[in-house]
């Protein structure tokens, strides 16, 4: 190891000059309480003060025990220092850009520094999980951008080469790559000020059932025309919450149902549950694997890739749900649903106050 570092030469230093000073200490309090000892109890063959003899047997015990003194001292301060040292040499490599670095705990009995070191090195093992997921994150999006992205670019530039017409179908076709490049955009907005604590939300006390049956009546018509009927459960419930936020993941909850399940039923719930709030989107199958369950709210993960990409999803939809409902004081799970399928849940907090009458 290089030369020490400011801190070790303190530390050395002043654990020298402890051991030094009680050595001293030792030596002129034994001498001043011999004088006091041999004045109040005088020995008849002494004059009262130290001889010769007893000077040499003290000097003899300090020379004995002070390198001692310093020895124990001097391990001491290594087994603090080289826990201290480890840890500063790797916050240096990690401010450097290592963040594999990991410091040493050495001796585990000194239970503080110990816990230091554990701490520290948690606390770099997520820095670099986090640039990982970072990594990956961008690289997912880049991904998603790239493929509206071509098309675009491709279409458009066969319009100006003359190899397409820019027909109404055509340019149909360009404005429907718009909008999923818009929609990707929005729910990246979504899900990164949700993490952060930004997301703007209006929280009042709201009817969730007059709001989930106009939202009902305006998606039954395109579900209808995809070969899916919609049921409606709903208890006449109050929450404290965004209404727009809320019937944004709701319809992303519905149309999730609509890329991946069976033809046939899908079932919004509404009811109250152990002083909790239920909303949940059930359908009749297939479901989720046990696996992709664990693992469906993670951004960009879908359960059929194939599926998802004609009918233009991106992978952000249960990601959007969780952020809002997360945002809210919320939780979203999933379940196997009564019917064979999947069932997504958002829980709410139920409040006490009473919403607005609507008109019917």
């Amino acid at each position: 190891m290089g030369p020490r570092t400011g801190l070790s030469r303190q530390i050395l230093i002043a654990m020298s000059a402890i051991t030094v000073a009680a050595g001293l200490l030792v030596f002129f309090g034994t001498y001043f309480a011999y004088t006091v000892i041999v004045a109040l109890y005088p020995m008849p063959e002494q004059d009262g003060g130290l001889t010769s003899l007893d000077f040499v047997i003290v000097g003899v015990l300090i020379l004995v025990t002070l390198p001692l003194a310093v020895l124990v001292s001097l391990r001491l301060a290594r087994r603090i220092l080289e826990p201290l040292e480890s840890l500063a040499l790797n916050a240096r490599r990690i401010t450097a850009g290592d963040l594999t670095a990991r410091a040493s705990a050495g001796d585990r009995a000194l239970g503080e520094t110990a816990a230091l070191i554990d701490d520290f090195n948690t606390m770099a093992q997520r820095l670099q999980d986090m640039a990982a997921d970072m990594a990956l994150w961008n690289a997912t999006i880049a991904h998603e951008l790239r493929t509206p992205l071509t098309i675009l670019k491709g279409r458009l530039q066969g319009m100006i080469d003359g190899v397409f017409e820019p027909d109404e179908r055509s340019l149909q076709g360009l404005i429907l790559q718009v909008d999923g490049l818009a929609r990707l955009v929005e729910d990246l907005r979504t899900v990164t000020l949700a993490d952060s604590g930004h997301l703007d939300l209006r929280i009042e006390p709201i009817r969730l059932a007059p709001e989930i049956a106009q939202m009902a009546e305006l998606m039954a018509h395109d579900l209808r025309a995809s070969g899916f009927h919609l049921e409606l459960d709903l208890a006449d419930l109050v929450v404290d919450a965004d209404a727009t936020r809320i019937r944004q993941a709701l319809l992303a909850l519905v149309t999730n149902a609509r890329r991946y399940a069976i033809r046939g039923t899908i079932t919004i719930r509404l009811a109250e549950a152990d002083g909790e709030i239920l909303l949940g989107v059930a359908d009749e199958g297939p479901g989720l694997s046990p696996e992709t369950a664990t693992r469906v709210f993670y951004p960009f993960v879908r359960g059929d890739q194939i599926r998802s990409r004609e009918l233009g999803g991106n992978g952000l939809g249960l990601s959007v749900v969780r952020a809002i409902v997360e945002a809210h004081g919320g939780r979203l799970r999933y379940r196997d649903a009564p019917e064979g399928g999947a069932l997504f849940e958002m829980i709410f907090v139920k409040t006490s106050r009473s919403a607005p009458a609507h008109d019917a």
